[in-house]
């Protein structure tokens, strides 16, 4: 089985090196960050710094649709008004699925679910649909070790 496939079982499967770097380097520059806020206590505020640093596009997508990080927020993935590459989110499991399928909906190239973010299901359905996808993942500790 290789590390991509979507029967693979455990993090070997669903974060793959290859699927990472291929994200992380030419998936696209526009991220939306799902559960992006202004409170800076959440880990999606300080990801989303050091994805701006890299070059990222960050798009706050949360209910209070804030400005956060000099970006317009948006109340919902479907509320952006322009492509969106790559879905990053932080919901917990439980919500997180809704997420990945509205997601492929928008026509987003990947999904990229964070720390203890799991869930197989909706891995199979993004892959299914032809988008690359992570979980249980911090693209801001896998960006700097690109180099």
């Amino acid at each position: 089985m290789s590390a991509d496939s979507t029967t693979t079982t455990g993090t070997a499967g669903y974060s793959a090196s290859e699927a990472v770097r291929r994200i992380l380097t030419s998936t696209g520059d526009t991220w939306a960050v799902v559960g992006l806020s202004n409170n800076r206590a959440r880990a999606a505020y300080g990801v989303a710094a050091v994805l701006q640093r890299f070059g990222k596009r960050v798009v706050p997508v949360h209910p209070k649709a804030e400005t956060v990080h000099g970006e317009r927020g948006y109340a919902s993935l479907a509320d952006v008004p322009f492509p969106v590459d790559v879905v990053d989110v932080f919901v917990n499991s439980d919500l997180a699925g809704g997420v990945a399928d509205e997601a492929v909906a928008i026509g987003a190239k990947a999904v990229w679910f964070q720390l203890d973010v799991i869930d197989e299901a909706a891995f199979a359905r993004v892959r299914e649909a032809g988008l690359d996808m992570v979980m249980d993942r911090c693209p801001a500790i896998e960006i700097p070790r690109l180099g």
